[in-house]
């Protein structure tokens, strides 16, 4: 392989090369995994997400539906999982009373005909190779195979290998042959590198698909042959890179610390020292908690010197020693003593441990300090805090720290420049330029949430992390015109124009920006990001009106990266280069594509709708009809409800919650989160900082078409409303149904009322005023928490109003007697759908909805002319009783679906693509 190619492993800003000498694109040997999108494994890729396996021995709800044969209703704990962040689904049909290869093979069948579930890669996960062989059959991407090993013997490994191979996959290889598990330096080696040598020169394997987990065990546990355990490891990790250079090694890190179990202070400073050596060696991943990811340098002297005796094995007592040390740690009991040891040293080094640890006490004195030794107060900025930050970018970059950490950094950092700022303005001195206590040192990005979109989380964690970095960063806010955007563009100069959009209308005006920037003869870079952006849309849709760099952004840790290539005057030819062929091609693909999937005309579809014995259903009729409205309704027992787990995905901490708190790698910063959001949430609540308000309807309702509902109010002002839906058309397996929501509602034909409901919940009211202390106090933490926990709010008081719907208010569980755990798994009966979510995609029908529950004036919720809600923290949805009801997504469907539609709303057939263009098949 070329040097050329070696060496563009450590750029992690592009996947292609240019090859001057030969004349040609080089494509980067990263590990790519795919289903429908692709996952891409750069060299800064630290950890993925593998999703809480669909596994029919760990959910008693899944095996259940699998036994059942209800393969259909198990999608949704599949959806479930991509839906809280996994990145990679593992499958797993082992079970004694199941045909594993059946079960293996229907269910990867079904998920390939659900696209907001095989967007992400899949891992078949057996101990049958029979029924990986049968799942690989069913893969349309590619997946990773879990696993082969050589515990059988090379005919075996091989075989398997080539199998795996025919399909695509990548590999998981387990460190064992037929005598056992590698235990030495010599077999970690060997074994190893046997499996390597028969993968690629045998089978054929590319190295970047290959993973090795050479074994780490306990050192210190008292037996003399453990000593040099982690020197082996080590010096193994050395061996492979260095003879395998594109394979990656992996490690249980807390095993080499297990003999200290209890004792945390031990084994976080082992786990450091083992880690500083061991990445020195080339160990590129491994499972470790995040909170001992300390600084070198920073753990106690003593402590270190002697982690060191044992991690190396230097000295024959270092077992002894480090257990004496640590008896004396014990002795001291549980009692948590501040450690201010740090205020000992330099200003600078204060400043530093202050940044990297996000703590604020004593910032307003340090910086004074500072202020006073160095000639200018520009000097603290340019000297001690932008060295800081330097180490935070550095460690955010590398794994060793994550998101929130980062953001808390960014807070000591503009408390800092903000205790400067008026000294800076006093000298009249302005060498840089300071925009909300962010110095502008590199280059100045503007962001905004395009017109009609209000969601910005995400958008303001893009800038906090960027502000880490030296940028000047300049939010424009939510809801802005393209005229605005373009405007401050021009009047501040900037470098850069990021984009963010939630909601799929966003992704329309974002393409209309591109033509204003094209219009208006621009020629600074486009960062395109948000919930429902893509690689591909952005290359076919958006890159295409604008030639002066647009690039799809993945997430905060991705735009560093992006932001320092495209400012780089060395690398920005390059680097668009590289993405515009990138992009041509994906162009090209998405053009080009012919359909593999078989579709049903709408008319076929609509025939094969859900089967519901209507003669045995009996609608039940609510305790109530029309509306109720819910004014200051208590957070605390909203509060009650909360489903934690999408709270930790907002701030890029992946996880099944509560286990993410004693997570090996995330645990000890997702608890400290945690712990920050129950404070915050206390006094939302005691304070009343936030106000929520909501209003429920029920109606009685009947199918008055294949897709269509008609809604009667029994209030005589209101006149009746029809609902149009749209109805999955791609092509099933023989009694499977093509759902449409209006399935679930009686035929008007069979003479049953019967009823549908609505609703409508903010928990974001005043929380402007929050906001803009939270930015005046320079304190990014704060008002992130907040938006998040308002969000969290506003869902957990859909819950519970949906609860007392199903049991108060319509009636039709009034026994049900479910945990919150169970809600969130959604075992109850019916459901709600949202306008614009999988099952009911088309957002406008939220016109409807708002009519009937007059939902702005009752609640204060208002629409934007994208059909986004503000606040932001707010919710809106039918409510389902049918118990056969469930929740699927409509995915893909044809031309004659839109025109069917469009005659059913009385649209043209062009307005009906612009708000169903994400489930197009074709391309318009």
């Amino acid at each position: 392989m070329s040097d050329t190619i070696l060496n563009s492993i450590s750029d992690p800003a592009t996947d292609a090369i240019n090859n001057e000498n030969e004349g040609r694109l080089v494509i980067k040997p990263y590990m790519r995994l795919s289903g429908l999108e692709p996952l891409v494994v750069r060299p800064g890729t630290n950890f993925l997400n593998v999703g809480e396996r669909t596994n029919v021995t760990g959910s008693k709800k899944f095996a259940r539906l699998v036994r059942e044969g209800l393969f259909e209703e198990a999608l949704s704990v599949a959806r479930q999982q991509v839906e809280n962040g996994a990145q990679i689904l593992d499958v797993n049909m082992d079970d004694a009373l199941l045909d594993g290869e059946k079960a293996m093979a229907t269910f990867l069948n079904l998920i390939a005909a659900e696209p907001d579930i095989c967007k992400i890669p899949i891992m078949i996960d057996s101990s049958k190779f029979s029924v990986i062989e049968a799942g690989l059959k069913c893969i349309q991407g590619k997946c990773i195979v879990n696993s082969i090993s050589l515990k059988e013997g090379e005919e075996k490994f091989i075989e398997q290998a080539f199998i795996c191979k025919s399909f695509g996959a990548a590999v998981v290889v387990m460190a064992f042959d037929e005598q056992g598990q590698a235990d030495t330096l010599e077999k970690k080696v060997s074994f190893s590198y046997r499996a390597y040598k028969i993968l690629t020169e045998v089978v054929g394997y590319d190295p970047q698909d290959i993973i090795f987990d050479p074994n780490i065990f306990a050192i210190a546990t008292g037996i003399e042959e453990h000593n040099n355990y982690a020197v082996e490891f080590i010096e193994a990790t050395r061996q492979i890179k260095a003879l395998m250079p594109l394979t990656k090694v992996s490690g249980g890190v807390s095993n080499v610390s297990f003999s200290f179990r209890g004792n945390d202070v031990v084994r976080e400073a082992m786990h450091a020292v083992f880690l500083y050596y061991a990445i020195n060696a080339g160990m590129d991943m491994g499972i470790v908690n995040a909170g001992m990811i300390q600084i070198y340098d920073e753990i106690e002297p003593q402590l270190r010197e002697l982690c060191e005796d044992a991690i190396l094995n230097r000295r024959d007592d270092a077992t002894e020693r480090l257990i004496n040390f640590a008896d004396t740690i014990k002795s001291k009991g549980k009692v948590i003593v501040k450690d201010e040891s740090w205020r000992k040293g330099t200003v600078e080094e204060r400043l530093s441990h202050a940044l990297v640890n996000g703590i604020t006490d004593y910032i307003d004195e340090d910086t004074e300090e500072a202020r006073l030794k160095y000639p200018k107060p520009l000097d603290v900025i340019e000297g001690p805090l932008m060295a800081g930050m330097d180490i935070v970018g550095n460690l955010f970059g590398t794994g060793k720290m994550f998101l929130p950490q980062v953001v808390k950094s960014a807070r000591v950092m503009k408390k800092s420049v903000a205790v400067l700022t008026p000294f800076i303005e006093e000298e009249k001195k302005r060498l840089v330029e300071l925009n909300g206590g962010v110095v502008k040192a590199v280059g100045k990005i503007l962001l905004a949430t395009v017109k009609g979109d209000v969601h910005d989380i995400g958008k303001n964690i893009v800038g906090v992390v960027l502000g880490c970095n030296g940028y000047e960063i300049i939010d424009l806010g939510v809801m802005v015109p393209t005229e605005k955007i373009l405007q401050t563009a021009r009047e501040e100069k900037v470098d850069i124009i990021g984009l963010s959009g939630l909601i799929t209308p966003s992704l329309d005006e974002m393409v209309h920006v591109a033509r204003e920037l094209k219009r208006q003869n621009f020629d600074i870079p486009l960062m395109i990001g948000g919930a429902t952006t893509s690689r591909t849309h952005t290359a076919v849709k958006i890159a295409t009106e604008y030639v002066h760099g647009v690039v799809h952004v993945l997430d905060a840790s991705r735009s560093v990266t992006v932001t320092g290539s495209l400012l780089n005057k060395a690398l920005k030819s390059n680097f668009l280069e590289n993405v515009r062929t990138e992009y041509d091609k994906l162009n090209e693909a998405f053009r080009s594509k012919k359909t593999v999937k078989q579709y049903l005309k709408i008319e076929e579809a609509q025939a094969n709708k859900a089967p519901i014995n209507w003669d045995t259903f009996q609608p039940v009729k609510p305790k109530m009809t029309g509306v109720k409205v819910f004014e200051d309704y208590d957070l605390a027992e909203i509060a009650e409800f909360i489903d934690w787990q999408p709270f930790f995905i907002a701030w890029e901490l992946h996880g099944k919650f509560p286990q993410i708190l004693t997570d090996e790698v995330v645990g000890v910063e997702a608890t400290k989160l945690y712990n920050d959001a129950r404070a915050l949430l206390k006094k939302i609540i005691d304070e009343k900082w936030l106000g929520a308000k909501a209003v429920i309807g029920i109606y009685p309702a009947n199918a008055v078409g294949a897709d269509t509902l008609q809604v009667t109010p029994e209030q005589p002002e209101i006149a009746p409303v029809k609902l149009e839906f749209i109805r999955q058309q791609i092509k099933k397996a023989a009694g499977q149904p093509n759902m449409s929501l209006a399935d679930f509602i009686a035929p008007e034909s069979t003479g049953k009322q019967d009823y549908i409901g609505g609703f409508a919940v903010t928990a974001g009211i005043g929380i402007e005023k929050w906001l803009d202390k939270f930015k005046a106090d320079h304190d990014d933490y704060s008002s992130i928490m907040l938006k998040a926990l308002a969000d969290r709010l506003a869902e957990a008081f859909t819950e519970l109003l949906h609860l007392r719907v199903r049991k108060e208010f319509w009636g039709y569980a009034s026994n049900e007697t479910l945990t919150n755990d169970d809600l969130i798994k959604e075992e109850y009966a019916g459901i709600r759908p949202a306008p614009g979510y999988p099952a009911c995609p088309e957002h406008t029908e939220k016109y409807k909805l708002f009519d009937l529950l007059n939902a702005t004036e009752n609640t204060g919720i208002t629409l934007t002319e994208s059909l986004a809600m503000y606040p932001a923290a707010s919710v809106s949805g039918w409510y389902f009783a049918n118990p056969e009801a469930k929740y699927f997504g409509v995915g893909k469907i044809e031309k004659d679906q839109v025109e069917d539609y469009a005659k059913r709303k009385n649209w043209t057939v062009e307005e009906a693509e612009k708000w169903l263009r994400p489930n197009l098949e074709y391309d318009m």
